[in-house]
């Protein structure tokens, strides 16, 4: 089979796409035809040399993936030959990525796609998805319908997933976006308001909008300006982070206590296979009811798996703007 690997860590350039043994399946695992993968932030910190655990080598790339069921293992008894399935968190704890035209995967990950939904769409909102859901409910922010939650970065892969979810929850949504094209595809996914965070004052439009303060703040930033989260905050108040791992900022412990606030920061790839169960079938519910879009900014076939981790690293880490939403790569 193709796929895109490498064998040591560094710029997007270690990439290689050329062709690698296809995988032999696991008594509890499924061979899936690759239809769709799509590059994450994570993916390119892996590549670029980030030690989170030991890699195979070589060592195929990605998290993501919808596709077809090739051929099951004797213990899998809920998919078949034929079903179509979306899954993420590969490519995580010494597991092979998804960048690949096979790939042999635990059946406990694999979510069914059904009919009416797109394996673009799947594969764009693999990650990003059940990051946004297991952010959004249950034991993190539990949030609420008629409650209030801004969003910083709107249009973005988690951010556009948390702008749909809160809707569909029956929150009322304040999303911060860059551009007015930005801002545009914000209010196309659902939110209610758009704060131009680059023309305007974010302090003072967020009490405008919301005089009472938000009942969730959902920081997408690296470095978050805590002074300015926490003032924004109503009282009892949840503040949601997932990203900044070398952030170190100042915080207003005072204003934040007094508030009664609550922080929640969490790592989609530490859930349990169980816990994301519970947000893929929700996902494939809504993707096939038309209910959640995924937000694509840009496509490439497999091959060019170099040019999209560029791309994906230049808007990440280079703030270059030049991408809305997710990168979507196919065989």
């Amino acid at each position: 089979m193709k796929a895109a690997f490498f064998t040591e860590p560094g710029p997007p350039s270690v990439i290689q796409y050329g062709d690698m043994p296809t995988p032999s399946v696991g008594p509890r695992q499924a061979l899936v035809k690759m239809t769709a993968v799509s590059v994450n932030p994570i993916d390119t910190y892996i590549r670029g040399g980030a030690a989170y655990w030991d890699l195979p080598q070589p060592y195929v790339i990605g998290a993501d993936l919808a596709g077809v069921v090739e051929e099951v293992g004797a213990e899998v008894r809920d998919l078949k030959p034929g079903d179509r399935v979306w899954c993420t968190n590969q490519g995580f704890h010494g597991l092979q990525g998804t960048f690949a035209e096979y790939c042999a995967i635990d059946a406990d990950w694999l979510y069914k796609l059904p009919d009416g939904a797109q394996d673009r769409c799947a594969a764009a909102c693999a990650l990003v998805g059940i990051t946004a859901h297991l952010g959004l409910f249950k034991e993190n922010a539990n949030l609420q319908p008629g409650e209030t939650i801004y969003i910083q970065g709107g249009s973005g892969g988690v951010g556009s997933m948390v702008v749909q979810m809160a809707k569909l929850a029956g929150a009322r949504v304040i999303a911060a976006a860059g551009s007015e094209e930005k801002a545009a595809i914000c209010r196309d996914l659902g939110a209610d308001e758009v704060v131009l965070y680059k023309s305007e004052n974010v302090g003072e439009r967020i009490k405008e909008l919301a005089p009472e303060g938000v009942n969730i703040f959902w920081e997408t930033q690296r470095e978050p300006n805590f002074d300015l989260i926490v003032d924004a905050l109503a009282e009892r108040g949840r503040i949601v982070l997932m990203a900044g791992r070398t952030a170190r900022p100042e915080f207003p412990v005072g204003p934040f206590y007094v508030k009664q606030g609550r922080m929640y920061g969490f790592v989609m790839f530490k859930a349990s296979a169980a816990e994301m169960r519970v947000c893929g079938e929700e996902i494939s519910g809504w993707l096939a009811a038309g209910k959640l879009k995924s937000q694509i900014g840009a496509e490439f076939p497999l091959s060019e798996a170099a040019k999209a981790h560029a791309l994906q690293e230049g808007n990440t880490l280079h703030g270059q703007q030049t991408l809305a939403g997710k990168i979507v790569l196919h065989p």
